[in-house]
């Protein structure tokens, strides 16, 4: 087999794509790929009077197909501080797991834990590092939630696919659904919310997002899989646990049924 030759004028240059289809060789496209990847969605947190509510639904899409819809999208990285990711699965639970293990390296080697400050920069540092892949549609964006022992308050971190780090005072979003999530928490939101409360509120904004967004996975009661929902404060992390999950999240169908009588 010979190499094939090409006038100056017909020359595809280092254009591999073109030069195959030329060929009539069927070529996929990195947005096809990409496409079909497994996508994390919705995930949100809200302060409350002690701590950080981190939660996050379960469903994981490749398009418009449901990949998963067991995913766990929050995840604890230090004894009082946790993650909830979007976007590429993959990179992002990758992201996770390695950062969790900057966090252990560091306070094994000087013997204390990274401030809460500290450990929201790291993460900033390796969603910028992600960069290259985000262009090419591997987007990272998770949000970062702690307890800060020397402020004695809950702080929630939210980034941009570059790194960028903002401070939020009273809640974040993320995700395909964070709009419908984002609107439900700004019209319960209130200052010094009791812990119970801003889980309900969270437990709302999924419930919501998932009503509204394909790609948010609300509360399945035939397979039994619920959103996450985690508590930060003071005495560190900690789930809330499955039955308080189910109870709440089946207080707000009978409320909505109710609403709409019955219907």
């Amino acid at each position: 087999m010979t190499l094939p030759r090409f006038s100056p004028d017909n020359d595809p240059g280092p254009d591999f794509a073109a030069l195959i289809d030329r060929f009539g060789i069927p070529a996929i496209s990195n947005h096809e790929i990409i496409g079909k990847l497994p996508h994390g969605t919705t995930c949100v947190a809200i302060k409350y009077s002690d701590g950080v509510v981190l939660a996050g639904d379960r469903r994981a899409t490749s398009g418009h197909h449901i990949s998963f819809r067991a995913m766990e999208k929050v995840f604890q990285s230090d004894s009082h501080s946790g993650v909830a990711i979007s976007g590429a699965a993959g990179p992002a639970i990758e992201m996770v797991k390695l950062f969790q293990l900057q966090l252990e390296h560091y306070e094994k080697v000087e013997g204390k834990s990274l401030s809460l400050e500290g450990k929201a920069n790291q993460l900033g540092l390796m969603i910028r590092q992600n960069l290259p892949a985000a262009m090419q549609g591997l987007a990272v964006v998770p949000i970062f939630a702690g307890y800060d022992l020397r402020e004695n308050d809950g702080r929630i971190f939210q980034y941009d696919v570059t790194g960028g780090r903002f401070e939020e005072a009273s809640f974040a979003t993320t995700g395909s659904g964070s709009l419908h999530a984002t609107t439900v928490i700004k019209m319960g939101y209130e200052d010094q919310l009791a812990r119970n409360d801003a889980v309900t509120l969270a437990a709302n904004a999924i419930f919501e997002a998932s009503d509204e967004d394909s790609a948010t996975g609300g509360p399945d009661l035939i397979r039994d899989v619920f959103p996450t929902i985690t508590t930060i404060d003071v005495n560190g992390y900690e789930e809330v646990n499955h039955d308080s999950v189910v109870a709440t999240f089946m207080e707000i169908i009978e409320t909505r049924t109710a609403r709409n009588g019955g219907a």
